[in-house]
Order: C-alpha cells, then sequence, then structure tokens
C-alpha cells in the first residue's frame, strides 16, 4: 500500500499544498500575496489573513491535480515553525482539523529541515540527482544563513549561523532603502546581470569559525550611495547595475568562503544549498565553479523548490512519517528556530 502525504506550508507569505506518493511528487501548488509588495515587505496580518483565503482552495486543488481523494491519504504533514506565528497557526489549525476528520495522523515539520531537504523531491519522468550522507547544506533565505551538517533526513547540526542579519535580509533591506523595490533578491539579481560586480569594493566582515555576518556589508552599501547622493543627485540612477553586481559579488564571496572552510574542516565535499536566496544565478554559478575546482559534488535544487513551497514540507514529513514519528493534537506553532 502506497504511503500518500499531504504537505502544507504557510509559513510567511505563500499558502502551498503538495501532495507525493512514496516519494514522489504528484502536486505543488502555491498561492502568493501580491498585497506585500505595496508595503515593502511582509505584513503578519495581512499574511494571516490572505492563508485563511487560500487554504481551502490551495489544499483543494493539490488533491485534484495529484489524483487523490482525502482518504486516499496516509497521513499530513505542516509547517510548524519558524516563521510568522499567524500564518502558522493557519496551517497548523487547519492540518489538525483535517487529521481529526480523517482519523489520519498528522506531523509537523520544521521549515528549514524542508529546505534542506529539497534536493529528495522526486518527480515522475526526472531522474534523480540525489547527494550522499553526510553531506553539507549552505541553508541561505530571508530569515536564516546556515551552513547545516546533514548526517540522515532526520538528524543534522549547525556548523556556522548569521549572528545578525540573513543574507536574504540584506537583499531585501538595500533593494528596499534603495528604492529598487520588493523582494529585493530577484531584484538585485537581475539587474546585476547587466553591471561589473569589480566596479566597487565593500568592506567583508572578519567573524571567526563558521559564522556569519551581513549586517556590516549592508550598512557598508547604504552609506557609501548616500554619500554619492550627496554630491551627484543621479549617482544611483547611473550606477545601480554595478552597485547590485558589486553587492552582489560580495554577499556571495562571504558565502562561499565561510563553505570553502567548512569543507575544509569536515572533510565532505558532498555540498547541498537550499533556501530563497539559492535561487539566486551568482550564487548558483559560483558554488558550480567551485564544485569543479575543488572536487565537490554539488547538488542544486530546481529554482520552483527553493522558495517556499509544500513539496518539501511533504518529503520531509515523508521520512519523519517512516521513522514512525507523529505529532500530537495539542502541538501549538512557534514563530522562531531556538522554541522548536
Amino acid at each position: 500500500m502506497s504511503d500518500i502525504i499531504l504537505g502544507i506550508e504557510s509559513s510567511c507569505d505563500d499558502t502551498s499544498a503538495a501532495v507525493i506518493e512514496d516519494g514522489v511528487l504528484l502536486s505543488n501548488v502555491i498561492a502568493s500575496q501580491e498585497v506585500h509588495k505595496a508595503y515593502g515587505g511582509v505584513v503578519p496580518e495581512l499574511a494571516s489573513r490572505a492563508h485563511e483565503l487560500n487554504i481551502v482552495p490551495v489544499v483543494s486543488e493539490a488533491l485534484s491535480r495529484a489524483g487523490v481523494t482525502p482518504a486516499d491519504l496516509s497521513a499530513i504533514a505542516f509547517t510548524r515553525g519558524p516563521g510568522l506565528l499567524g500564518s502558522l497557526l493557519v496551517g497548523t489549525s487547519f492540518a489538525k482539523a483535517m487529521g481529526l476528520a480523517l482519523d489520519i495522523p498528522i506531523i509537523d515539520v520544521n521549515h528549514l529541515q524542508g529546505h534542506i531537504l529539497a534536493e529528495f523531491i522526486r518527480q515522475k519522468g526526472v531522474e534523480p540527482r540525489e547527494p550522499s550522507f553526510p553531506y553539507l547544506c549552505l541553508l541561505v533565505s530571508g530569515g536564516n544563513s546556515q551552513i547545516v551538517r546533514v548526517d540522515n533526513p532526520l538528524h543534522y547540526q549547525i556548523l556556522g549561523q548569521t549572528i545578525d542579519d540573513a543574507v536574504g535580509e540584506a537583499f531585501d533591506k538595500c533593494s528596499k532603502m534603495l528604492g529598487l523595490g520588493y523582494p529585493g533578491g530577484p531584484v538585485i539579481d537581475a539587474l546585476a546581470k547587466n553591471g561589473d560586480p569589480l566596479r566597487f569594493k565593500f568592506a567583508k566582515p572578519h567573524i571567526p569559525g563558521l559564522d556569519y555576518s551581513f549586517s556590516g556589508v549592508k550598512t557598508s552599501l547604504l552609506y557609501f550611495v548616500r554619500d554619492e547622493l550627496a554630491r551627484d543627485p543621479d549617482f544611483l540612477e547611473k550606477n545601480k547595475e554595478d552597485l547590485c553586481a558589486s553587492f552582489q559579488k560580495t554577499l556571495v564571496d562571504i558565502l562561499l568562503d565561510k563553505l570553502v572552510k567548512a569543507v575544509r574542516q569536515t572533510g565532505i565535499t558532498e555540498v547541498t544549498a537550499g533556501g530563497g536566496v539559492s535561487a539566486n544565478s551568482a550564487l548558483r554559478e559560483r558554488l558550480e565553479t567551485e564544485g569543479r575546482k575543488r572536487g565537490w559534488n554539488v547538488y542544486l535544487p530546481e529554482r520552483k523548490f527553493t522558495t517556499d513551497n509544500a513539496a518539501m514540507i511533504a518529503i520531509a514529513g515523508y521520512y519523519h512519517y517512516l521513522a514512525g514519528e507523529r505529532t500530537s493534537l495539542d502541538a501549538a506553532p512557534v514563530s522562531r528556530l531556538a522554541d522548536f
């Protein structure tokens, strides 16, 4: 008998539902919230209200595309955290109610674990290419920047993480302050394609160990632009492509410097990336270049699995399900990783 898992993701501003059967993806539906662009960032109250409107039609569509009925489900996996508490509450409550109604187990998933395991999402007609254990995952998103050692699907260790801003946060904040738009990562990536990454230099932090810091380089860019605008009001408009290319290169350099160090320290040459920033074209190119140069085996998830999606929650929940793990109906969502 097949194991069919419904995954539900509602940690931030995307409502998503996915169905997998024995680890193979049958459907993955995402409803994005355009309303936040007007505010230059996610508004938590608006996000939770949108999830309430989207959750039923998104789940219904995921089941329909997968060709399964609620009665066919073996379990429901849901994001318990970290994320926006109001948004998480919608997905958690829906999973509990549906699990109770169908008399099937529910399985809580760490959102970050979903990103870590995104490379294991199997698709029909696509030859799987999966890392061997143990491997290192460069987990980079709007809220997290980590280097994670993954020993098996359910056991991992954080080797290094940001001590201030995450790299995605640096992209978003700088894009917003410079008036380039939101979300900042895709905007800066697009502008950088036509810019000179060597035109401007920004200071890089010197943080011991494998931890990251992005607050300083973000501040360096903003102060630099402010000073140049005082001399030339058209400076930003005339140089935004070079600024974006140089800023993006600096962030990628910081990420890769620590990752190279982690590989040297652990001796692990199986390397993956996950999280929204892993869709960045400069980072993906640099990872592949470093892999070829240093003898790494680099695995990059498809871009559609880098941003928040329920397919990654479903695959993580699938591994928990196989391990016999189940979640109580009194489980509450958590906003911080430390509380998971």
